[in-house]
């Protein structure tokens, strides 16, 4: 799914899309046309609602009926299917500044179902998306009375679950979102709970999805019918290519697409979660077979495509227990000293634990949901993690690192320059300590109209860094204040570091990570 009311994506790329997607059998095309900002598809009888005056992002932009139908077109010829989404009667705004009716007014409900009979001449598609989410209903007919009216053109229905409440039988299909999101026997259901690619990270998450179960069943069924992976872009990404990047787009949906066709998984990302498993475990061998045949299509079919994918499954840390700082983000800890695999301090015993990935959660971005490294996560404390890295040759490569994956649907500031992030979070390779970048956002109010920029590791150029031939010491100090900062609402407590190449383009031949120095 991809969110153009929200921010425009070119008929071109979308093409691009949808053409190297359909080989892995992607088979559905989820188009959601309008929001609050724009309504992106072109109306003849009503061409004021495209007019740039009642768009508040990328003005001007929208889609004609010909390259709707041209889309749809295209989508046929490779046996994928479109469901065009008009989303009512919330995420709205748009039609109201136009129209200055709501929706569920009999003015505005009139006028909607003119735009829809334009709507369904223009896609030649069976199913039509109403939305109905995160919103208040004053008129209890509205739903009942437009779903209706759309099946009467022919055209079955799908609804957001959370959103209007059905019984069988008075909607052809829902879709889930949210944790909230529940299937009912009887109306055929579209997992989407946990599959919203925004508020992914780079590196862990996608071990989470490659390894649940869709909607924690084994397989389809007459109530289950699949997933839908979203990308809901609720923060600005100007550059469509960036957008592809930091979303990690063409690596999740390789993840999903198997997992959809095959079915099975471990879980409902509610075991490992985030957390890719000891490597003597059947769900670490199977994601490392997994990606192993990633970055081989990589390598053969995604050149010059947006996939910042590099492996990750050979990388190794070492994380202690979490120290309380009772809100004091530069407190010493014992690590601090020397590296240990048990630490005494005040009385109490710290231990320690191994894990796998270049990107690790502490915590997740949606808390205890989705479980991550640990399992009852507390504020104001401090954790360390290392390993040692061993290089064959002295050689300068490029490091991604990053505290704070940015969620492409939050108004969160860019760290303060000269800082990681708004935790106190640092990094020695060597024990040399690596500074960050400039950021090149620089504003102090939030707003998702100040586009994200270079704030996630994946869209600008990797840090130098030098390895010595031999082993590498590097270590990470991780503190955490409050879970929700004024400056940043969802705190990632968090890390990715992976070497890369300089080009950012592919792993570092040849390094061993291991908090031991084994070279195994």
């Amino acid at each position: 799914m991809q969110d153009v009311g929200r921010s425009f994506i070119s008929i071109g790329e979308l093409k691009r899309q949808i053409a190297i997607l359909s080989q892995y059998k992607i088979n559905v095309f989820h188009w959601h046309l309008t929001e609050n900002q724009a309504w992106r598809l072109e109306s003849k009888i009503f061409p004021m609602l495209n007019d740039s005056i009642n768009m508040t992002r990328m003005p001007g932009k929208y889609y004609t009926i010909e390259e709707a139908k041209d889309l749809v077109e295209f989508c046929k010829q490779h046996h994928v299917m479109l469901i065009p989404e008009i989303d009512m009667p919330g995420h709205s705004a748009a039609f109201v500044r136009t129209f200055r009716h709501d929706m569920q007014s009999p003015e505005g409900t009139k006028i909607l179902k003119l735009l829809i009979d334009e709507v369904c001449e223009t896609f030649d598609v069976p199913y039509l998306h109403i939305g109905t989410d995160e919103v208040r209903f004053v008129d209890p007919t509205f739903v009942p009375e437009m779903v209706s009216y759309i099946r009467h053109k022919g055209k079955k229905v799908i609804s957001w679950n959370p959103g209007w409440k059905y019984q069988p039988g008075e909607i052809d299909m829902m879709q889930l979102w949210s944790y909230r999101g529940k299937a009912q026997p009887g109306i055929p259901a579209i997992d989407s709970k946990f599959h919203y690619l925004n508020h992914f990270d780079t590196f862990a998450d996608i071990f989470g999805l490659y390894n649940s179960k869709i909607y924690d069943q084994e397989q389809g069924s007459d109530d289950i019918a699949g997933v839908i992976i979203g990308m809901w872009h609720d923060r600005l990404i100007e550059d469509e290519v960036d957008n592809m990047k930091q979303n990690q787009f063409y690596p999740n949906m390789l993840a999903i697409a198997e997992r959809a066709w095959l079915g099975g998984g471990n879980e409902y990302f509610d075991k490992q979660g985030a957390v890719i498993p000891a490597d003597t475990t059947q769900a670490y061998a199977d994601f490392a077979n997994f990606e192993k045949r990633m970055l081989y299509h990589k390598a053969k079919h995604f050149k010059g495509y947006p996939f910042a994918y590099v492996k990750q499954t050979h990388a190794k840390w070492r994380i202690t227990d979490a120290f309380p700082n009772n809100g004091d983000l530069t407190a010493a800890f014992p690590p601090e000293k020397e590296l240990s695999n048990s630490y005494i301090y005040q009385d109490n015993t710290y231990n320690t634990q191994d894990v796998i990935g270049s990107g690790i959660y502490l915590r997740h971005v949606w808390g205890t949901f989705v479980p991550a490294v640990y399992k009852e996560p507390k504020e104001n404390h401090t954790a360390y993690a290392w390993t040692w890295v061993y290089s064959p040759i002295q050689q300068t490569v490029g490091a991604w690192i990053e505290f704070q994956n940015y969620s492409r649907s939050e108004k969160d500031l860019a760290p303060p320059q000269g800082a990681w992030d708004y935790k106190g979070s640092r990094i020695w390779v060597n024990d040399t300590e690596i500074a960050p970048p400039i950021w090149t956002s620089t504003h102090t109010e939030l707003s998702n109209e100040i586009p994200l920029a270079n704030e996630n590791c994946v869209v600008r150029d990797p840090l130098p860094v030098i390895l010595e031939k031999g082993w590498n010491k590097v270590f990470l100090k991780l503190p955490i204040s409050k879970f929700s900062l004024p400056q940043v609402r969802l705190q990632k407590w968090m890390f990715t570091c992976a070497f890369v190449t300089l080009d950012g383009e592919n792993a570092v031949e040849g390094l061993i990570y291991s908090p031991d120095k084994q070279m195994k």
